[in-house]
Protein backbone atom coordinates (compact mmCIF):
# COMPACT_ATOMS: atom_id res chain seq x y z
CA UNK A 1 0.00 0.00 0.00
CA UNK A 2 3.07 2.33 0.43
CA UNK A 3 2.64 3.43 -3.31
CA UNK A 4 -0.77 3.83 -3.33
CA UNK A 5 -2.08 7.65 -3.70
CA UNK A 6 -3.08 9.02 -0.24
CA UNK A 7 -6.70 9.17 -0.71
CA UNK A 8 -6.84 5.31 -1.96
CA UNK A 9 -4.64 4.69 0.92
CA UNK A 10 -7.73 6.77 2.53
CA UNK A 11 -10.12 4.98 0.92
CA UNK A 12 -8.57 1.50 2.39
CA UNK A 13 -8.34 2.58 5.79
CA UNK A 14 -11.84 3.46 6.19
CA UNK A 15 -13.11 0.19 4.45
CA UNK A 16 -11.18 -1.68 7.19
CA UNK A 17 -12.72 0.12 10.12
CA UNK A 18 -15.66 -0.20 8.59
CA UNK A 19 -15.42 -4.22 8.27
CA UNK A 20 -13.97 -4.25 11.73
CA UNK A 21 -17.03 -2.54 13.10
CA UNK A 22 -19.54 -4.31 10.71
CA UNK A 23 -17.59 -8.20 11.47
CA UNK A 24 -18.27 -7.03 15.17
CA UNK A 25 -22.20 -6.05 15.21
CA UNK A 26 -22.68 -9.38 12.72
CA UNK A 27 -21.37 -11.76 15.24
CA UNK A 28 -23.26 -10.06 18.04
CA UNK A 29 -26.73 -10.45 15.49
CA UNK A 30 -25.60 -13.78 14.93
CA UNK A 31 -25.48 -14.98 18.24
CA UNK A 32 -28.12 -13.36 19.39
CA UNK A 33 -30.30 -14.36 15.99
CA UNK A 34 -29.21 -18.10 16.28
CA UNK A 35 -28.55 -19.12 19.57
CA UNK A 36 -29.49 -22.70 19.37
CA UNK A 37 -30.00 -23.32 23.21
CA UNK A 38 -31.63 -20.23 24.25
CA UNK A 39 -34.18 -18.70 21.59
CA UNK A 40 -34.06 -14.73 21.89
CA UNK A 41 -37.71 -14.60 22.02
CA UNK A 42 -37.56 -17.06 24.72
CA UNK A 43 -35.19 -14.64 26.23
CA UNK A 44 -36.94 -11.74 26.37
CA UNK A 45 -40.29 -13.17 27.22
CA UNK A 46 -38.16 -14.93 30.67
CA UNK A 47 -36.85 -11.55 31.79
CA UNK A 48 -40.35 -9.46 31.39
CA UNK A 49 -41.70 -12.60 33.27
CA UNK A 50 -39.05 -12.08 36.66
CA UNK A 51 -39.86 -7.83 35.50
CA UNK A 52 -35.54 -7.36 34.85
CA UNK A 53 -35.89 -4.48 32.70
CA UNK A 54 -36.82 -2.12 35.52
CA UNK A 55 -35.16 1.03 35.42
CA UNK A 56 -33.52 -0.05 38.69
CA UNK A 57 -32.09 -3.49 37.90
CA UNK A 58 -31.14 -2.05 34.34
CA UNK A 59 -29.05 0.79 35.69
CA UNK A 60 -27.11 -1.12 38.51
CA UNK A 61 -26.23 -3.45 35.95
CA UNK A 62 -24.79 -0.78 33.55
CA UNK A 63 -23.00 0.72 36.93
CA UNK A 64 -21.06 -2.22 37.89
CA UNK A 65 -20.39 -3.18 33.81
CA UNK A 66 -18.98 0.34 34.16
CA UNK A 67 -17.08 -0.44 36.89
CA UNK A 68 -15.37 -3.09 35.75
CA UNK A 69 -14.45 -1.39 32.74
CA UNK A 70 -13.03 1.36 34.89
CA UNK A 71 -10.63 -1.21 36.60
CA UNK A 72 -9.56 -2.63 33.61
CA UNK A 73 -9.03 0.93 31.52
CA UNK A 74 -7.07 1.73 35.30
CA UNK A 75 -5.13 -1.50 35.10
CA UNK A 76 -4.21 -1.28 31.12
CA UNK A 77 -3.39 2.87 32.02
CA UNK A 78 -0.73 1.47 34.92
CA UNK A 79 0.73 -1.13 33.03
CA UNK A 80 1.51 0.82 29.67
CA UNK A 81 2.91 3.73 31.72
CA UNK A 82 6.39 1.32 31.90
CA UNK A 83 6.76 1.75 28.14
CA UNK A 84 4.87 5.73 27.65
CA UNK A 85 2.96 7.66 29.80
CA UNK A 86 -1.04 8.17 28.71
CA UNK A 87 -3.98 9.52 29.85
CA UNK A 88 -7.45 8.08 30.77
CA UNK A 89 -8.98 8.97 27.93
CA UNK A 90 -6.12 6.55 25.91
CA UNK A 91 -6.43 4.13 28.02
CA UNK A 92 -10.28 4.04 27.32
CA UNK A 93 -9.98 4.84 23.73
CA UNK A 94 -7.72 1.67 23.54
CA UNK A 95 -9.51 -1.03 25.73
CA UNK A 96 -13.17 -0.04 23.73
CA UNK A 97 -11.54 -0.08 21.00
CA UNK A 98 -9.22 -3.11 21.39
CA UNK A 99 -12.35 -5.26 22.55
CA UNK A 100 -14.66 -4.66 19.62
CA UNK A 101 -11.35 -5.49 17.24
CA UNK A 102 -10.89 -8.92 18.60
CA UNK A 103 -14.27 -9.54 19.69
CA UNK A 104 -14.55 -12.39 17.22
CA UNK A 105 -11.23 -13.38 17.15
CA UNK A 106 -9.91 -16.95 18.75
CA UNK A 107 -9.53 -16.24 22.37
CA UNK A 108 -9.48 -12.29 21.90
CA UNK A 109 -5.68 -12.57 19.92
CA UNK A 110 -7.36 -9.62 18.23
CA UNK A 111 -6.73 -7.55 21.06
CA UNK A 112 -2.91 -8.00 21.06
CA UNK A 113 -2.24 -6.35 17.37
CA UNK A 114 -5.27 -3.72 17.95
CA UNK A 115 -3.82 -2.54 21.17
CA UNK A 116 -0.47 -2.32 19.58
CA UNK A 117 -1.21 -0.53 16.34
CA UNK A 118 -2.15 2.38 18.64
CA UNK A 119 1.53 3.06 19.40
CA UNK A 120 4.26 3.76 17.17
CA UNK A 121 6.54 0.73 15.49
CA UNK A 122 9.47 0.70 18.35
CA UNK A 123 6.96 0.22 20.99
CA UNK A 124 4.43 -2.41 19.90
CA UNK A 125 6.38 -5.29 20.60
CA UNK A 126 6.71 -3.64 24.68
CA UNK A 127 2.98 -3.26 24.37
CA UNK A 128 2.17 -6.69 22.98
CA UNK A 129 4.22 -8.17 26.21
CA UNK A 130 1.86 -5.73 28.35
CA UNK A 131 -0.69 -6.94 26.79
CA UNK A 132 -0.21 -10.51 27.24
CA UNK A 133 1.07 -9.29 31.11
CA UNK A 134 -2.30 -8.05 31.61
CA UNK A 135 -3.80 -11.36 30.44
CA UNK A 136 -1.13 -13.35 33.09
CA UNK A 137 -2.56 -11.24 35.65
CA UNK A 138 -6.26 -11.32 35.34
CA UNK A 139 -5.75 -15.43 34.67
CA UNK A 140 -3.79 -15.83 38.42
CA UNK A 141 -7.20 -14.17 39.77
CA UNK A 142 -9.08 -16.29 38.23
CA UNK A 143 -6.68 -19.86 38.61
CA UNK A 144 -6.04 -18.61 42.32
CA UNK A 145 -10.02 -17.93 43.20
CA UNK A 146 -11.02 -20.70 40.95
CA UNK A 147 -9.18 -23.11 42.86
CA UNK A 148 -10.40 -22.48 45.85
CA UNK A 149 -13.49 -22.26 44.43
CA UNK A 150 -13.61 -25.60 42.59
CA UNK A 151 -12.00 -27.13 45.89
CA UNK A 152 -14.88 -26.02 48.24
CA UNK A 153 -17.50 -27.28 45.55
CA UNK A 154 -16.12 -30.56 45.80
CA UNK A 155 -16.22 -30.52 49.14
CA UNK A 156 -19.67 -29.12 49.45
CA UNK A 157 -21.20 -31.09 46.26
CA UNK A 158 -19.62 -34.28 45.82
CA UNK A 159 -19.35 -34.38 41.96
CA UNK A 160 -18.96 -37.53 39.97
CA UNK A 161 -15.61 -37.12 38.61
CA UNK A 162 -14.21 -39.14 35.96
CA UNK A 163 -11.10 -40.02 37.64
CA UNK A 164 -9.07 -41.79 34.36
CA UNK A 165 -10.37 -38.26 32.66
CA UNK A 166 -8.55 -35.82 35.53
CA UNK A 167 -5.25 -38.06 35.33
CA UNK A 168 -4.98 -37.94 31.92
CA UNK A 169 -5.55 -34.34 31.91
CA UNK A 170 -3.37 -33.95 34.64
CA UNK A 171 -0.51 -36.06 32.79
CA UNK A 172 -1.18 -33.79 29.59
CA UNK A 173 -0.66 -30.82 31.80
CA UNK A 174 3.13 -32.15 33.76
CA UNK A 175 3.99 -33.08 30.32
CA UNK A 176 2.84 -29.61 28.83
CA UNK A 177 4.83 -27.89 31.68
CA UNK A 178 7.46 -30.43 30.79
CA UNK A 179 7.96 -29.43 27.22
CA UNK A 180 7.90 -25.14 28.63
CA UNK A 181 10.52 -26.10 31.05
CA UNK A 182 12.77 -28.15 27.74
CA UNK A 183 11.76 -24.72 25.56
CA UNK A 184 12.75 -22.14 28.25
CA UNK A 185 16.60 -24.53 28.69
CA UNK A 186 16.75 -24.12 24.58
CA UNK A 187 15.12 -20.50 24.08
CA UNK A 188 12.71 -22.66 21.49
CA UNK A 189 9.43 -21.94 23.42
CA UNK A 190 7.19 -19.27 22.85
CA UNK A 191 3.94 -17.30 23.94
CA UNK A 192 2.01 -14.98 21.48
CA UNK A 193 4.86 -15.38 19.10
CA UNK A 194 7.98 -14.24 22.21
CA UNK A 195 9.85 -16.69 23.64
CA UNK A 196 9.34 -17.29 27.19
CA UNK A 197 13.22 -15.45 28.18
CA UNK A 198 12.22 -12.50 26.38
CA UNK A 199 9.15 -12.51 28.41
CA UNK A 200 10.74 -13.55 31.59
CA UNK A 201 13.62 -10.81 30.68
CA UNK A 202 10.80 -8.39 30.14
CA UNK A 203 9.08 -9.32 33.15
CA UNK A 204 11.92 -9.58 35.46
CA UNK A 205 12.93 -5.16 34.06
CA UNK A 206 9.27 -4.57 34.73
CA UNK A 207 8.40 -2.23 38.19
CA UNK A 208 7.51 -4.38 40.90
CA UNK A 209 4.80 -1.91 42.23
CA UNK A 210 3.08 -1.66 38.59
CA UNK A 211 2.45 -5.33 38.80
CA UNK A 212 1.35 -5.51 41.98
CA UNK A 213 -1.05 -2.75 41.40
CA UNK A 214 -1.96 -4.58 38.41
CA UNK A 215 -3.50 -7.77 40.49
CA UNK A 216 -4.72 -5.51 42.70
CA UNK A 217 -6.86 -4.03 39.77
CA UNK A 218 -7.45 -7.45 38.48
CA UNK A 219 -8.91 -8.52 42.15
CA UNK A 220 -11.32 -5.83 41.91
CA UNK A 221 -12.42 -6.19 38.51
CA UNK A 222 -13.23 -10.31 39.29
CA UNK A 223 -15.05 -8.86 42.87
CA UNK A 224 -17.21 -6.58 40.64
CA UNK A 225 -18.24 -8.88 37.26
CA UNK A 226 -18.59 -11.78 40.22
CA UNK A 227 -21.03 -9.83 42.40
CA UNK A 228 -22.72 -9.37 39.10
CA UNK A 229 -23.33 -12.28 38.60
CA UNK A 230 -24.52 -13.15 42.15
CA UNK A 231 -26.73 -9.84 41.65
CA UNK A 232 -28.44 -11.65 38.66
CA UNK A 233 -28.89 -14.73 40.93
CA UNK A 234 -30.81 -12.57 43.25
CA UNK A 235 -32.84 -10.62 40.72
CA UNK A 236 -33.98 -14.42 38.92
CA UNK A 237 -35.19 -15.47 42.99
CA UNK A 238 -32.43 -17.81 43.26
CA UNK A 239 -32.32 -18.35 47.03
CA UNK A 240 -28.36 -19.04 47.71
CA UNK A 241 -26.21 -17.35 50.30
CA UNK A 242 -23.43 -14.74 48.85
CA UNK A 243 -20.70 -17.36 49.82
CA UNK A 244 -22.13 -20.39 48.07
CA UNK A 245 -22.41 -18.35 44.92
CA UNK A 246 -18.89 -17.80 44.70
CA UNK A 247 -18.17 -21.04 45.16
CA UNK A 248 -19.82 -22.20 42.21
CA UNK A 249 -18.89 -18.67 40.16
CA UNK A 250 -15.17 -19.04 40.32
CA UNK A 251 -15.30 -22.77 39.27
CA UNK A 252 -17.11 -21.38 36.62
CA UNK A 253 -14.63 -19.15 35.39
CA UNK A 254 -11.54 -21.39 36.22
CA UNK A 255 -13.22 -24.09 33.62
CA UNK A 256 -14.10 -21.65 31.03
CA UNK A 257 -11.03 -19.80 31.11
CA UNK A 258 -9.09 -22.95 30.13
CA UNK A 259 -11.13 -23.73 27.43
CA UNK A 260 -9.79 -22.68 23.75
CA UNK A 261 -13.04 -20.63 21.81
CA UNK A 262 -14.17 -18.20 19.70
CA UNK A 263 -14.79 -15.34 21.93
CA UNK A 264 -18.03 -14.82 20.00
CA UNK A 265 -19.36 -17.85 21.48
CA UNK A 266 -17.64 -17.78 24.76
CA UNK A 267 -21.43 -17.15 25.95
CA UNK A 268 -22.23 -20.55 24.85
CA UNK A 269 -19.17 -22.49 26.73
CA UNK A 270 -20.02 -20.54 29.82
CA UNK A 271 -23.53 -21.40 29.69
CA UNK A 272 -23.25 -24.90 29.47
CA UNK A 273 -20.45 -25.41 31.91
CA UNK A 274 -22.71 -23.21 34.38
CA UNK A 275 -26.18 -25.43 33.57
CA UNK A 276 -24.09 -27.97 35.01
CA UNK A 277 -22.34 -26.54 38.03
CA UNK A 278 -25.75 -25.00 39.18
CA UNK A 279 -27.98 -27.76 38.64
CA UNK A 280 -26.38 -28.93 41.55
CA UNK A 281 -28.25 -26.38 43.46
CA UNK A 282 -31.44 -27.23 41.37
CA UNK A 283 -31.17 -23.44 39.40
CA UNK A 284 -33.02 -24.16 35.96
CA UNK A 285 -31.45 -24.31 32.73
CA UNK A 286 -33.34 -21.25 31.78
CA UNK A 287 -32.34 -18.92 34.59
CA UNK A 288 -28.67 -19.81 34.17
CA UNK A 289 -28.62 -19.47 30.44
CA UNK A 290 -30.39 -15.77 30.69
CA UNK A 291 -27.63 -15.07 33.64
CA UNK A 292 -25.04 -15.78 31.09
CA UNK A 293 -26.41 -14.10 28.73
CA UNK A 294 -26.92 -10.92 30.47
CA UNK A 295 -23.50 -11.12 31.46
CA UNK A 296 -22.19 -11.52 28.13
CA UNK A 297 -24.37 -8.61 26.75
CA UNK A 298 -23.40 -5.85 29.51
CA UNK A 299 -19.68 -6.46 30.08
CA UNK A 300 -19.14 -7.14 25.89
CA UNK A 301 -21.83 -6.51 23.61
CA UNK A 302 -22.15 -3.02 25.36
CA UNK A 303 -18.27 -1.57 25.46
CA UNK A 304 -18.15 -3.37 22.38
CA UNK A 305 -21.01 -0.55 20.99
CA UNK A 306 -18.44 2.01 22.39
CA UNK A 307 -15.83 0.88 21.42
CA UNK A 308 -17.15 0.84 17.42
CA UNK A 309 -16.88 4.74 17.95
CA UNK A 310 -12.97 4.78 18.79
CA UNK A 311 -12.84 2.21 16.08
CA UNK A 312 -14.12 4.10 13.00
CA UNK A 313 -11.83 7.64 14.66
CA UNK A 314 -8.52 5.89 15.04
CA UNK A 315 -5.91 7.23 13.16
CA UNK A 316 -2.44 5.61 13.29
CA UNK A 317 0.11 7.41 15.72
CA UNK A 318 0.93 10.93 14.16
CA UNK A 319 5.11 10.26 14.02
CA UNK A 320 3.99 6.81 12.44
CA UNK A 321 2.26 7.24 8.58
CA UNK A 322 2.16 3.65 7.64
CA UNK A 323 -0.79 2.29 6.59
Amino acid sequence: MYNLPYKTKQFFFVLIKLSIVGGAFYFIYHKIASNSVLSFSDFIDFLTKKHIFSLKNVSFLVFLSIFNWFFEILKWKNLVSFVKTIRFKNALEQSLGALTASLFTPNRIGEYGAKAIYYTINLRKRIMLINLLSNVLQMSVTTILGGLGFYFFILEYNPDVNYYKLARFLVILLMAFILIGFGMIKNTFSIKGFSLVKIKYFIADYPKNQLVLGFLFSLVRYAVFSFQFYFLLHLFEVNITYFNAMVIIASMYLIVSVVPSVFIFDVVIKGSVAVYLFSFIQVSELTVLSIITLMWLFNFVLPSVFGSYYVLNFNFPQNDDQI
